[in-house]
C-alpha cells in the first residue's frame, strides 16, 4: 500500500534494527518517517508534532499523561509493534480520541522458541549447561524425559499456540489444548483491562489485527478440554493467552496446585499470566518440576536494560534465575528477522490504513 502524499510516522523506541528496517520501508510505501531510539512519554511527545500516527514499541508503558501529550501535539493514532497491547491504556486512548491497533507477525518465531525452551525444562538443560561450564561432566541427578511420553497442555490456541501445536505433533505427545472460555472477552471485542474496544468517543477505536484473537479452537491439533483438567492432566503446560483481566494471574496459587505433581510450566506469553510469588513457591516445595519463562512477572524496566551494576528490585525474578530448574530469558522469543520485519513493515501499513480510513470519512 502506498498514499497519494507522504505520509509522516514518528517511530518510538527503535533499536538500531528496527531504525534500519524503518528506513528501508519508508521509500516503498511513501513514508517519511521521524525515527528516535527515546520511548514515548509526556517528554517526547514533542517529537510526533505534525505527524499524526505514530509507531511504539511493547517495552514502554503509554499512560494516560503520556496519551494526554500526544493529543495535544496532534496524534490521533498508535500502532504498536507487537501483538499484545497491554501495555496501551486503550480505554483512556479513546477518550483522547486516539485509536490504537497492533500487529501481526509470523507465529514462528515463538513457536520454535516455545519448543526449544519444553525441550530444555524436560530435558534439565540449564543445570547440564551450567555444569559443563566449571567443567563438571557427570549426569544429571534426574533423568530427562522424551516428549513422546507427556502430555503436554497448550493454553491460548490462536496462531501461536496453534504453531506449537503444529511443532508438537511431530514429537508423539498427546496434546490438550484450552482456548475459548476464559478468554472470551479477546474474541468478543473487549481490550483486556481497558474495557469495551471498538469506538471510543468520537475517533478513537481499538483495531485488533488477529483474525480470531488468541483463543480459538485448536483446529484438530489436540484434544479440547476444560481449563481445570488440563492442568490435572498435563506434564507440561505452555502459555499463548493474551494478557486481559480475566488472564491476569491464570496461573494462581489454587490453580498450581492443581497441577500435575512435578508438571513443568512454560511461559512466553505474558508474565503477569503467572502469579511469580505462587509460582516460586510451588518450584520450592517440590510441586513443580521446572519452569521455562521467556516473560516474567515484573519484569519492565530489567529486560531490555544492563542490570549487571545495578539493583533489581523484583525478588521472584532474582529468586528464579537462582533455582537449577528455573530457565529464564528476557522476553526475546518474538526476536527473529523475520518477525523483526514482519512488526516494522504492519506497522506502517496500519497507519497508511488509518490515514486512508481518515480520509474517506
Amino acid at each position: 500500500m502506498t498514499y497519494s502524499e507522504p505520509v509522516g510516522i514518528t517511530a518510538f523506541g527503535c533499536g538500531r534494527d528496527e531504525a534500519a528496517r524503518f528506513r528501508e520501508l519508508a521509500p516503498r510505501f511513501g513514508v517519511t518517517p521521524t525515527i528516535t531510539e527515546s520511548a514515548v512519554s509526556q517528554e517526547t511527545a514533542r517529537l510526533a508534532s505534525g505527524n499524526r500516527c505514530i509507531s511504539v514499541g511493547h517495552k514502554t508503558r503509554i499512560t494516560p499523561e503520556t496519551l494526554g501529550a500526544l493529543s495535544r501535539v496532534g496524534v490521533s493514532y498508535i500502532s504498536t509493534r507487537s501483538v499484545g497491547y497491554d501495555h496501551i491504556d486503550v480505554e483512556s486512548a479513546g477518550r483522547f480520541g486516539i485509536s490504537v491497533g497492533n500487529v501481526r507477525y509470523s507465529p514462528d518465531s515463538v513457536a520454535d522458541y516455545t519448543v526449544m525452551m519444553l525441550l530444555m525444562a524436560v530435558r534439565h538443560a540449564k543445570s547440564t549447561v551450567r555444569r559443563a561450564d566449571v567443567h563438571d561432566y557427570r549426569l544429571h541427578d534426574v533423568r530427562g524425559r522424551e516428549l513422546r511420553d507427556l502430555t503436554v497442555g497448550v493454553v491460548g490456541t490462536g496462531r501461536i499456540g496453534t504453531a506449537v501445536m503444529e511443532r508438537l505433533r511431530a514429537f508423539g505427545c498427546r496434546i490438550l489444548a484450552y482456548g475459548n472460555r476464559v478468554g472470551e472477552s479477546e474474541e468478543s471485542g473487549k481490550s483486556g483491562k481497558s474495557g469495551k474496544s471498538g469506538e471510543f468517543g468520537e475517533s478513537g477505536e481499538f483495531r485488533d489485527s488477529r483474525e480470531s484473537g488468541e483463543f480459538g479452537d485448536c483446529g484438530g491439533l489436540g484434544d479440547e478440554v476444560p481449563l481445570d483438567q488440563l492442568l490435572r492432566s498435563s506434564d507440561v503446560v505452555t502459555l499463548h493467552a493474551p494478557l486481559n483481566a480475566d488472564t491476569y494471574h491464570l496461573l494462581d496459587r489454587e490453580r498450581i496446585q492443581r497441577m500435575k505433581p512435578g508438571a513443568f510450566v512454560v511461559n512466553t506469553g505474558r508474565g503477569a499470566l503467572i502469579d511469580s510469588t505462587a509460582l516460586v513457591a510451588a518450584l520450592e516445595d517440590g510441586r513443580l518440576g521446572g519452569v521455562a519463562l521467556d516473560v516474567v512477572e515484573g519484569e519492565e524496566g530489567v529486560f531490555y536494560a544492563d542490570r549487571r551494576n545495578a539493583p533489581i528490585d523484583s525478588k521472584p525474578l532474582l529468586r528464579l534465575q537462582e533455582m537449577p530448574n528455573a530457565f529464564i530469558s528476557p522476553h526475546t522469543a518474538y526476536y527473529t528477522d523475520r518477525a523483526l520485519s514482519d512488526t516494522v513493515e504492519n506497522s506502517i501499513t496500519n497507519c497508511l490504513e488509518f490515514e486512508s480510513r481518515n480520509k474517506r470519512a
